[in-house]
């Protein structure tokens, strides 16, 4: 059992835990938590990336027979209760901790098995993990394809991110490109009609017909989308609104868009 945090597997997970570059260099994230733990163990596609689960001393205490599943898919290791509280991103630690290889997507797997029928979600300099989290749930409801995050977007594998995805981040394909513009054209050479979510929209979102590949465009929190990927779209649309406010939160305007293609479909 490790019982100090100047142990150097416990440096090493806090370097994870709090810095992208650390994570990307080595092409791991970390899921806390027994629900998605137990999606990746779970899972043969995932459980085979697993480098390392960590376990707090009273969790392995309580939870033996699931100690000696785990153990079957990587290497445990029994950290004090101290230490892990010293390592978790949470304030009430869950007591199991995963390393986890990443897997990587390409465009194909964006646009899905029939790219006519393509349904995506392109954000655009996103910055707050929450948004982000709650879009890869509802996106993996509303039967998203694939999800596309500019370079200045958050990292989707912030531990705030990935445990505000409830699981979703382990489904929902996405792609992390350096010119969004750039990929933005290239999708529309394949017919697939492109929508701005932009309050000077010419139409209402709800009169444009989303049954064949679509692609919505979605903004930053403050600053809504940058002139030159707005420009891209094919048409720009808006989510009429009561009262006074000036605009919907990021993730709530994807959330409506993406359940108007949903809806459209089942039809």
């Amino acid at each position: 059992m490790i019982t100090s945090n100047a142990n150097a597997q416990v440096k090493n997970l806090i370097r994870l835990m709090k810095k992208s570059r650390a994570r990307s260099e080595v092409g791991v994230f970390l899921a806390e938590g027994p629900r998605m733990a137990g999606e990746l163990a779970g899972d043969p596609s995932w459980s085979g990336r697993i480098t390392r689960i960590y376990l707090s001393e009273s969790y392995a205490k309580r939870n033996k027979k699931e100690q000696e599943e785990l153990a079957r898919c990587a290497q445990t290791e029994i950290l004090s209760d101290s230490v892990f509280a010293h390592v978790s991103d949470t304030k009430t630690p869950q007591g199991i901790l995963a390393v986890v290889r990443r897997r990587e997507y390409d465009m194909e797997d964006i646009l899905g098995p029939d790219p006519a029928r393509a349904h995506v979600i392109a954000l655009d300099e996103l910055q707050d993990p929450g948004n982000l989290g709650t879009i890869f749930r509802t996106a993996e409801a509303a039967g998203v394809t694939g999800i596309l995050l500019s370079g200045g977007c958050v990292d989707i594998y912030n531990p705030k991110v990935v445990r505000s995805t409830m699981g979703a981040v382990l489904r929902m394909p996405f792609l992390y490109v350096d010119d969004l513009v750039g990929t933005i054209k290239e999708v529309q050479k394949k017919g697939i009609r492109v929508y701005a979510a932009d309050l000077a929209g010419s139409i209402t979102y709800d009169r444009e017909d989303y049954t064949s590949g679509c692609v919505f465009l979605i903004g930053n929190e403050g600053n809504g989308l940058r002139d030159e990927v707005a420009e891209c779209a094919d048409r720009r649309v808006l989510i009429p609104m009561h009262g006074s406010a000036e605009s919907l939160n990021a993730a709530v305007a994807a959330a409506v868009l993406m359940f108007e293609v949903s809806r459209q479909r089942r039809q």
